[in-house]
């Protein structure tokens, strides 16, 4: 067993196992790698129950822990996934949001475990690196956007 020397360490509740499952079943390069179920009772798991997942999210290793009602997700974290067309955006988005999860602002949406995603076009990415009024132009289009509109981020660049 290899451990990487930085992991993304997710709090769940009780379900850090369905989450893992969700993402390497959503996501490319994601994969379950192990399941760790708790030696003894703790203060929140039973011994045999799951305790830890080990799993990757396109390539980025993380650890779901089921660590109880304690503490929520925030926005403060989120997984940012560079989509390279519409089709992707709208794959993406519709998973996480079509599994429970909502809508939010600016092509953010938050999984049912209450994980944000920035489910992010290369398009916009690109047209706020180029700087000055097309930057302005496609960011103001975003502005309005819940899921992004590639369309239309590179209208709103072209000016």
């Amino acid at each position: 067993m290899t451990i990487a020397k930085n992991t993304v360490c997710l709090w769940f509740d009780s379900e850090a196992e369905a989450a893992a499952r969700f993402y390497a079943a959503t996501f490319p390069d994601s994969e379950v790698r192990a399941v760790h179920r708790a030696p003894s009772d703790n203060p929140s798991t039973k011994a045999g129950a799951v305790l830890t997942v080990e799993f990757t999210v396109c390539g980025i290793p993380c650890l779901g822990l089921n660590g109880g009602p304690a503490f929520a997700q925030t926005e403060a974290f989120s997984f940012q996934i560079a989509t390279d067309d519409q089709a992707e955006t709208d794959r993406y988005w519709d998973a996480i949001v079509g599994n429970g999860g909502r809508e939010s602002a600016c092509g953010w949406c938050k999984d049912r475990w209450g994980v944000s995603w920035q489910i992010t076009p290369r398009a916009l990415s690109e047209a706020i690196a180029a700087g000055g009024a097309e930057a302005k132009r496609a960011f103001d289009a975003m502005m309005d956007m819940t899921r992004i509109d590639v369309a239309a981020i590179e209208a709103a660049r072209r000016g």
